[in-house]
């Protein structure tokens, strides 16, 4: 029985049209953030959305992406808000330690999932907040990932700025827009505060649950900043599939996402 949709379906070369469109060139470094699904029915899955990608930049362009394992912090925080209160300590003592080998990602799309083990990519050791990278600078946006340091100065969101980096959103929003978070960082505002989160990871060859202070993330408003960014500023699209395509300057987003927020959080 034909399935009735209006899912469009999408080949790598439909891919690569749309990322000429975009501007996409050799040498550049790309944050890409990906919504696979609303692509449509993509002819390869997300295996062709990469190699797309780095058909894009070649070997001296890098392609970035979060990799994130968030469900490992602290259930008090509402991380396992599906399960019992009762076994919060059980996942404490038994959540297995981080491994940027193996670890999968939580929500983080089905491109970032197999991205994260791609042949030459590289993974930061943040075991919440991981971020994978392939290509020149690879090693340098993933390298020294501290623990309280998930995306401020000297985090990978900020070697990506200081590379005067480019964000790609396929098919998804602002509020996915990971880069908004240095902003939010460097931003000063009176709500700004730092909190206490805990991880598995290995120590000296032994599993621990690890402490750690770092700034409270806060993602509310990002789709706002990305709406008002938009009216005065230049941001590339493109049509693939049933899902658009946007691509800007980092620099530009988050140099304005500081004000903005300056001037709107209390």
């Amino acid at each position: 029985m034909e399935k009735n949709d209006n899912r469009k379906i999408v080949l790598k070369k439909d891919l690569v049209r749309g990322f000429n469109e975009l501007g996409i060139k050799k040498g550049q470094n790309v944050m890409v953030h990906t919504s696979l699904s609303s692509l449509g029915f993509v002819c390869g899955g997300p295996q062709i959305v990469i190699e797309a990608l780095i058909d894009a930049v070649g070997e001296e362009g890098t392609i970035m992406m979060p990799t994130q394992s968030w469900k490992n912090l602290d259930p008090d925080i509402g991380v396992h808000w599906e399960e019992p209160k009762e076994w919060y300590q059980i996942i404490r003592d038994n959540w297995p330690a981080y491994d940027k080998r193996i670890t999968p990602t939580n929500t983080m799309g089905q491109v970032a999932e197999m991205f994260r083990s791609w042949p030459g990519a590289m993974r930061s050791d943040h075991p919440a907040r991981s971020v994978a990278a392939w290509g020149k600078n690879a090693e340098y946006l993933t390298k020294d990932h501290d623990l309280s340091n998930i995306f401020g100065k000297g985090s990978p969101i900020d070697r990506l700025y200081n590379l005067d980096g480019y964000v790609l959103l396929i098919g998804c929003g602002y509020d996915k827009n990971t880069s908004i978070h240095l902003a939010d960082a460097v931003a000063d505002y009176p709500s700004k505060h730092n909190e206490i989160n805990s991880s598995a990871v290995m120590v000296n060859g032994e599993r621990k649950w690890v402490s750690y202070e770092t700034l409270a993330v806060d993602g509310e408003d990002f789709v706002q900043i990305g709406e008002d960014f938009e009216k005065t500023h230049d941001v590339k699209t493109a049509v693939v599939g049933n899902a658009t395509l946007r691509f800007m300057k980092q620099r530009d987003i988050v140099d304005y996402a500081v004000e903005w927020i300056e001037k709107n959080r209390r």
